[in-house]
């Protein structure tokens, strides 16, 4: 005998779990369900309302419109004839990279991108140990609540002004130089490493603290050997990350006079002169694009080696052997 096919509502209570309910229940549990279709509805369409009344009011306040837009971009693309010089090729229309090559070659563009990469790493790396302090101390495991914040506040002071308004501050002390770039990066990198050290060890495991503690171990043996020990990895991998930042940090405080590529980009677009400046866009696309492949290849490398390799390798023994690392993974 074939089973009575299902009516509608025999088919709802069932989709919605409420075969077993009775017909009131049923009902009752529909009308809740609509109810709670309907609200969601209405804060959905509450939410995009508030949503075109913000951007309204931002563009209204950045003086954005389409129709400025459309005023200028004639202009604009009268420029990406500069921004790419034409020339021909046996007939065949090309860009003319010679004359990129030939600014490059005379404004030394690859002496300039030693000095940006060197006003990124000295900051980098003086910063660092303001950085591990910081976050050391600002960790709940180190300092307790709510000394901590003392540190915490500090590092959230820092991370407010950006590097640009730092190398700012700093004029009256170095004047607009290579100087004042790189003590803006010192500041920046120890607020914003930091707080992501403070984060690493907030998450680390309990049992190696207390392992460390019952050999008698004193506070500043706890936290070498039972907490940094546990995000040596991590710690190595955020200062590739940040570094890797402060690197187009380093480019933009060039736009004010710091040293660098951004310094050359900012003199052509004073005189406007596109072409140069593509040719200096060119190289900063290049150098931040390898920049950033080491930095990747490193990060890839520690996540690795951490699932792969859990020996007792040294510090300096992972120091060594990670430039080649590096190497061969990017040649891959």
């Amino acid at each position: 005998m074939s089973p009575r096919p299902r009516s509608a509502s025999g088919r709802i209570r069932e989709y919605f779990g409420l075969a077993d309910l009775g017909e009131s229940a049923v009902e009752r549990k529909l009308t809740e369900l609509k109810r709670r279709k309907t609200v969601r509805r209405l804060w959905t369409a509450v939410a995009a309302v508030a949503l075109a009344i913000l951007l309204d009011f931002s563009l209204d306040r950045a003086e954005f419109s389409l129709g400025m837009l459309v005023q200028y971009f004639p202009e604009f693309v009268r420029a990406l004839g500069d921004y790419f010089p034409p020339t021909t090729y046996y007939g065949i229309p090309f860009v003319d990279v010679r004359q990129y090559w030939a600014f490059i070659l005379a404004e030394d563009l690859f002496h300039q991108s030693v000095v940006t990469v060197s006003i990124a790493f000295a900051g980098t790396v003086i910063g660092l140990p303001g950085a591990l302090l910081l976050g050391v101390l600002a960790s709940e495991r180190v300092v307790p609540y709510p000394f901590n914040f003392v540190f915490r506040l500090t590092m959230s002071t820092i991370r407010s002004i950006p590097a640009l308004v730092w190398a700012l501050i700093f004029i009256p002390l170095g004047g607009v130089s290579p100087f004042t770039g790189t003590l803006a990066i010192i500041v920046d990198t120890t607020g914003y490493l930091g707080r992501l050290f403070t984060d690493e060890l907030e998450e680390i495991e309990t049992g190696p603290i207390e392992g460390v503690r019952s050999t008698g171990a004193n506070k500043s043996q706890t936290i070498t050997f039972g907490m940094l020990s546990q995000v040596f990895r991590q710690f190595i991998a955020w200062i590739a990350f940040v570094l890797e930042h402060n690197v187009r940090v380093a480019i933009t405080l060039g736009l004010i006079g710091a040293g660098g590529l951004g310094l050359v980009l900012d003199t052509q677009r004073r005189t406007f002169n596109y072409t140069e400046m593509m040719a200096c866009i060119i190289v900063i696309v290049l150098l931040s694009g390898t920049v950033e492949l080491l930095s990747q290849r490193l990060r890839s490398y520690l996540r690795d080696d951490e699932k792969g390799e859990a020996d007792s390798r040294g510090f300096l023994r992972i120091l060594v052997e990670t430039p080649r690392k590096i190497a061969e993974s990017a040649l891959k």
